[in-house]
């Protein structure tokens, strides 16, 4: 067991390596042979598995649907929207040929030159604009409308700095892009998103977030409003997990994507798009895991019962753990009999903690005799006997207290450190000595916006929804202020 655990190195040595190793030793994901792309192995896949099928089940539930749309997108389409194109043209990756050839002397392949596209292909970094070069087609009255729409892909961004998970120029999410007859339902619809991510972070992931409006300088681009959810980190650093935005008519008027009212009227649709990716899974690793390993939630956990022998998989105690695995299995919970008798127990159960299945039974002759069996929790490490009798009963409800537990952990965690400051010394100090989310004061010009970050690193995380206004002044320039505003360090 000792070995398994000294393969990870400590959160308070190196916070940045302690993740990576969780990542890596947890068998979640991998590096792949292409810069900055990541392979993601079985047991991170299974993560994000659980989390597509429980977003995919929210977004049915309110109303939308699955479609495809293609990787690639036509340079040209990038162009019509301006604030889209000059957010996204430093992360575009560019086709610009579609065939390959033997070189003359016979040493490899090269790009065919006479094989150059008339017009590039941008690879999808976001879908708003093919997307919308669709709709066109799609709507023509209001009997059309609302169109919601939801994707299931992947895209690239080009990203210098990686990270597994957090940063990487590939990864996998959903995109919403959905059109409404006015404008008041497109601003419901992106707020009732921001609410889905939520209510997933905060049930499913157990994980503590905050519900805020980005700043202009912060928002989406192309957008008139982004509205996030930003959770904490163990390590004091803020993760953007989820966004949606209010697009206004910005990309209805650049695709000419107008519609008939029930007055005969033509006039441009209301849009939105909203996302979420495989970062949850970083977030997920961040928020919960410790110096053993990760640490799931068990309504995130593809294995959340393990049943292992002591010392070796009898055949009374392999009856007995069957019996087990159906009852589990009838009341929904994934569980797994661990009858490898290569490995020695302490192994088992080092490697079972490193890859955070919640809940581990021992089962021993001794145990049988006695009509219990040894239960270990993920979360605390607490180990207790219980009886055989009802078991199946009691682990459900184990299973509900650890996913409780888990996201009281984190909310007390991020609400101590939620800091009130009214002095840039303050604010310094704060952010260097403690981490965490920073209240302060900001007079709401984009030039101090960006003067904080330069000096701090520290950027305007949200605006909250349900902040108070508050008289104050600028916790940098100290002109007048009417509420404070959350900065923090972020990922």
């Amino acid at each position: 067991m000792a070995k398994v655990k000294r393969e990870i190195t400590p959160r308070s040595e190196d916070y940045s390596k302690w993740y990576i190793d969780v990542v890596k030793k947890a068998g979640l994901a991998d590096h792949s042979a292409v810069r900055g792309c990541m392979v993601i192995k079985p047991n991170g896949y299974a993560i994000w598995e659980r989390m597509k099928d429980e977003l995919d089940r929210m977004f049915k539930e309110t109303g939308h649907v699955n479609a495809y749309f293609p990787l690639f997108i036509p340079k040209s389409f990038f162009s019509k929207e301006a604030d889209h194109v000059e957010g996204f043209a430093k992360e575009c990756a560019v086709v610009t040929h579609y065939r390959l050839r033997n070189k003359a002397d016979g040493s490899g392949i090269e790009v065919d030159p006479e094989a150059r596209l008339e017009e590039e292909l941008i690879v999808r970094p976001t879908s708003e604009t093919i997307i919308w070069d669709t709709y066109r087609d799609w709507v023509q009255s209001y009997r059309d409308l609302p169109l919601l729409i939801n994707q299931w892909a992947n895209v690239v961004r080009w990203e210098m700095r990686t990270r597994l998970f957090l940063r990487t120029a590939e990864f996998l999410w959903q995109e919403g892009h959905t059109a409404h007859a006015t404008r008041q339902e497109a601003e419901e619809e992106a707020l009732r998103m921001q609410e889905v991510y939520a209510t997933f972070a905060e049930e499913f992931m157990a994980m503590p977030v905050l519900r805020g409006v980005k700043t202009e300088h912060e928002r989406f681009a192309g957008a008139e409003e982004t509205y996030t959810i930003e959770a904490l980190m163990q390590d004091g650093k803020a993760l953007q997990a989820g966004t949606s935005h209010f697009l206004g008519q910005n990309f209805a008027k650049a695709f000419d994507v107008k519609f008939l009212n029930k007055e005969n009227k033509e006039e441009y649709v209301w849009a939105t798009s909203w996302g979420v990716s495989t970062r949850l899974v970083g977030g997920l690793i961040m928020t919960h895991s410790d110096d053993h390993g990760l640490v799931l939630p068990p309504r995130l956990a593809r294995i959340q019962v393990v049943i292992v022998p002591i010392p070796k998989p009898l055949p009374e105690i392999a009856e007995v753990a069957q019996k087990i695995m159906a009852d589990l299995k009838a009341l929904g919970i994934g569980v797994k009999y661990d009858d490898d008798d290569s490995k020695r127990t302490g192994f088992k159960f080092a490697q079972h903690e490193l890859e955070g299945v919640p809940v581990r039974i021992g089962i021993g002759m001794r145990d049988l005799e006695k009509g219990e069996v040894e239960v270990a929790r993920r979360d605390t490490f607490e180990k207790v006997s219980m009886p055989l009798a009802g078991l199946p009963e009691r682990i459900q409800q184990l299973l509900e207290d650890i996913q409780s537990n888990l996201f009281r952990r984190a909310l007390k965690f991020r609400d101590e450190h939620i800091t009130k400051v009214d002095d840039f010394e303050t604010f310094k100090e704060v952010l260097e000595d403690k981490g965490g989310f920073l209240l302060a004061h900001w007079d709401g010009t984009t030039e101090t916006e960006k003067r904080i970050s330069e000096l701090t690193k520290a950027t305007i995380r949200c605006i909250l929804l349900d902040g108070e206004e508050e008289e104050g002044k600028c916790v940098l320039t100290g002109k007048p202020s009417k509420r404070r505003v959350v900065f923090a360090k972020a990922y």
